[in-house]
């Protein structure tokens, strides 16, 4: 393995976790509504615990409600229930075949909580990013003590890692502020 294969690991692995801090945070609730919030939801469909989005269409009927169309009429009372059972706060109703979701508006107090758990998700991936700079730099050294890279080519590899880690850094706090004042916007 080369320096050049241990940094484009490693920047690729950043990048993984980047896109991971990104999925986390579009399940985080904002005071609009978004079909992500469902992304989760799991329907018993003839025995088999099933996404909600392979049963049923997701779309937003306006900024506050989610409209669901189930793909089957007689999943509609399933889909309902395992809605109201998901604990996200939400109190589907049914309309005929469609089923409307209505979000209710953020107390400030929850909005703060949301703002805590964005910066917990931004605090594990700035973990997982560390750990991975970590993991490079170990390949390095046995690069270096196996003598197939010099010191220098070590350092300068090194130095290249952490300039990828702190690019990951700021953004992971750039994706997080965004993601905080989308939260506390009201």
């Amino acid at each position: 393995m080369s320096t050049a294969d241990i940094k484009k690991n490693a920047q690729d692995k950043m990048a993984k976790s980047l896109e991971t801090l990104k999925a986390d945070l579009a399940k985080v609730r904002t005071g609009r509504a978004h079909t992500g919030i469902l992304d989760h939801v799991t329907v018993d469909y003839y025995g088999n615990p099933t996404p909600l989005n392979q049963v049923a269409n997701l779309t937003l009927v306006d900024a506050r409600t989610i409209g669901v169309q189930p793909f089957e009429k007689k999943m509609a009372a399933a889909i309902e229930k395992a809605i109201r059972e998901a604990d996200l706060g939400l109190n589907p109703s049914s309309q005929g075949d469609q089923i409307r979701v209505p979000t209710p508006p953020l107390t400030e107090e929850r909005r703060k909580e949301m703002v805590k758990l964005c910066k917990s998700e931004a605090e594990d991936a700035k973990i997982a990013v560390r750990n991975i700079r970590r993991d490079a730099n170990e390949q390095l050294k046995k690069l270096t003590k196996d003598k197939a890279i010099s010191e220098d080519e070590e350092r300068r590899a090194s130095d290249d890692v952490q300039k990828l880690t702190d690019k990951a850094i700021a953004d992971i706090d750039k994706i997080v502020a965004e993601k905080e004042k989308e939260v506390l916007t009201v």
